[in-house]
């Protein structure tokens, strides 16, 4: 099918005028929803008729993936200037509704940096917050249907991120980034990553391996958001577990390798820092909500001993 020429002058606000066609087309022409893989594939189809059509560059529509509902992203930052201005730059490239920064405890050109920016909801605290509250912040904040999380010193490409919002919408309430491929095996993880994987399997979801609200991009639905509450997501493995608890759609369709691109500080490197001792405590808090609402024994069963061993000898 070929592409239907634009609908309004390229001129005016020619992005948002293709993002528009773009779902209009994509609505029409896919009964069935379609893997991300092969979304993008005809979205790059699309963009590179229109763009010839209109006498664009295809590059400067951005990441034609078709969104049905409203995009927001909320980032959180402390000292971030080097990276907010490209960070701000590639989410451009995405079809966000609303762009929200909460930056705390900044002491150099933040602040300066994001205001350089049209259309961006700034929450500024001078104290030092922590990631994990100013994303409760920036959600409390948020209106968009969709929530997508980043930290500001993570660069990662938007067709990597475009994925996340693109699984949101086909049917997931909580979607998390599986870096599973990049972990080494289990006797040389660090307490954190089995922190994750023990929290999982407690809550009868081995299938999520590591996978954790504690590491971003992740999205939230509108859903998902209501149901946890925005003081929840300040300790993310206890709104993990709430996510969870609460019956909504918790999956890891995605990737992006997020380790190597972590900003190294003082607090969060090396055996039993700061940051991985306050995870490590976070998960405990999961725990306790867990062990609240099921009992001791969350999902596990206890077996007969001839049973047990029936299952060793299996």
């Amino acid at each position: 099918m070929a592409p239907p020429q634009p609908a309004e002058p390229v001129h005016v606000q020619p992005l948002q005028a293709f993002r528009r066609s773009l779902a209009e087309w994509f609505g029409l022409r896919s009964a069935k929803r379609p893997s991300f893989r092969d979304a993008l594939a005809l979205g790059l189809a699309f963009r590179e008729g229109y763009a010839r059509a209109a006498g664009l560059s295809p590059a400067a529509l951005g990441v034609p993936v078709p969104l049905q509902g409203k995009a927001t992203v909320v980032i959180t930052a402390c000292n971030e200037e080097r990276t907010l201005g490209p960070l701000l730059d590639e989410l451009d490239r995405l079809p966000l509704h609303e762009r929200i920064v909460v930056l705390n405890g900044c002491t150099d050109g933040s602040f300066a940096e994001v205001k350089k920016r049209d259309n961006v909801v700034i929450a500024y605290d001078p104290e030092r917050l922590g990631h994990d509250v100013g994303r409760s912040i920036g959600a409390a904040l948020a209106s968009g249907d969709s929530l997508l999380f980043m930290d500001g010193d993570m660069q990662v490409p938007a067709e990597e991120l475009a994925a996340f919002l693109y699984e949101r919408e086909s049917g997931n309430d909580v979607v998390l980034n599986d870096i599973s491929a990049f972990l080494p095996p289990f006797g040389r993880q660090d307490e954190v990553t089995r922190c994750k994987v023990f929290l999982n399997q407690a809550l009868g979801r081995p299938d999520l391996g590591s996978s954790s609200l504690t590491a971003v991009p992740h999205v939230l639905s509108r859903r998902a958001l209501e149901a946890i509450g925005t003081a929840a997501l300040a300790v993310p493995p206890k709104a993990q577990a709430i996510a969870i608890l609460e019956g909504l759609v918790v999956s890891a369709p995605c990737t992006a390798e997020v380790i190597q691109r972590n900003r190294l500080r003082e607090g969060n490197s090396g055996t039993g820092n700061q940051v991985a001792q306050l995870i490590v405590g976070d998960h405990a808090e999961a725990l306790n909500e867990a062990v609240r609402r099921l009992g001791p024994r969350l999902y596990w069963q206890s077996m007969p001993r001839q049973e047990l061993a029936k299952a060793r000898n299996g």
